[in-house]
C-alpha cells in the first residue's frame, strides 16, 4: 500500500513543518544577533549629555528638504530642578510602571500587538519611556518591525547600563515638545515664558498632554485633544494620590470646553 506501513499515513508533513519552524527560529536568532552587534554604545550617557539626537537631525533634514532652517531649542536642566509633579504627570501619562519594568512593559506590548494585528497596521504605541528614549536618540520615527526590534534591544542596553533616574532625566531633556522644541526647560520657556521650576500644576499637565502629538498640539489651547487628555491626566493624578481633591477640581475646571485658552 503506497505511503503506508500498516494502513496509517506517515507523518511526513509534521516533520517538515517542525524543521521549517526550527529553521525560521534559527534565522531569527541570527538576525537578532546581527542587529545586536550594530547597536550603539550607550555607556557615555552615564555622565555625558548627547549633543544632538536622531530625531533632531531628522527634523532638521525635513526642514532643509522644504527649503527651511529649523531653529532648535534645547536647554539641559538638572533632574532635581524638574518639578516632581511634572515628573509624576509624565509618568502616569507615558509609562506608569517605568520604575518597575526592565525597559519593556510586556502587558502593554501584548495589547499593542493585538491592536496592530487587528487593524493590519501599526496603530497603538505601547512604548515605554526607555523605548521612546531609544527611538529619539538613535532611530528613525518610521514604524517597521526592524526598527521596533532595534528599539527593543537598545532599550534593554539602556536599562542595563544606566540608572532609572538617568534614563528619565535624559528623556525629559530630549523629547519633542513642539516644532524645534526639545526638553522640558525649552518647552516651559517657549510655551509659557517661564523657567520649568516655576510652572503651575495646570501648565505641567498641559505640557504633558502635548507629548504624544508634539507637532499638532498647543498646550495653551483648549482644543478637543487638550480637553480630553488634560482631564484624563488630572483624574489619574488624583487616583494615584499625587494631587488632592481641590487641585483635581481646579484642573477639571481648567479643561472645560467653555474655558478660554491661556494667553
Amino acid at each position: 500500500m503506497s505511503g503506508t506501513e500498516n494502513g496509517s499515513p506517515r507523518p511526513k508533513k509534521k516533520h517538515v513543518f517542525g524543521k521549517a519552524a526550527a529553521a525560521g527560529a534559527a534565522l531569527l536568532i541570527v538576525f537578532a544577533g546581527m542587529v545586536w552587534l550594530t547597536l550603539p554604545d550607550v555607556a557615555d550617557l552615564k555622565t555625558e549629555n548627547p549633543k544632538s539626537t536622531a530625531l533632531i537631525e531628522r527634523r532638521k533634514a525635513d526642514a532643509r528638504a522644504q527649503g527651511k532652517t529649523l531653529v532648535v531649542r534645547i536647554h539641559w536642566i538638572a533632574f532635581d530642578r524638574i518639578p516632581p509633579l511634572l515628573k509624576k504627570s509624565v509618568l502616569v501619562s507615558e509609562d506608569a510602571s517605568f520604575y518597575d519594568h526592565q525597559g519593556v512593559d510586556f502587558a502593554e506590548l501584548k495589547a499593542s500587538f493585538k491592536k496592530d494585528l487587528k487593524e493590519g497596521r501599526f496603530v497603538r504605541g505601547g512604548s515605554t519611556i526607555t523605548q521612546q528614549l531609544a527611538k529619539n536618540l538613535y532611530l528613525s520615527p518610521a514604524k517597521s518591525p526592524v526598527r521596533k526590534l532595534r528599539e527593543f534591544l537598545i532599550a534593554q542596553r539602556l536599562e542595563r547600563t544606566l540608572p532609572k533616574n538617568r534614563i528619565f532625566h535624559l528623556y525629559l531633556n530630549v523629547i519633542e515638545w513642539g516644532p524645534g522644541i526639545f526638553g522640558a526647560a525649552a518647552a516651559a520657556r517657549h510655551w509659557f515664558g517661564k523657567d520649568v521650576a516655576a510652572l503651575t500644576l495646570e501648565e505641567m499637565v498641559r505640557l504633558t498632554a502635548v507629548i504624544p502629538r508634539p507637532l499638532r498640539s498647543d498646550p495653551r489651547k483648549n482644543d478637543r485633544w487638550m480637553r480630553f487628555k488634560g482631564r484624563w491626566i488630572a483624574d489619574t493624578l488624583r487616583t494615584v494620590g499625587a494631587i488632592g481633591g481641590d487641585d483635581h477640581q481646579a484642573l477639571v475646571r481648567a479643561f472645560e470646553e467653555s474655558r478660554s485658552p491661556l494667553p
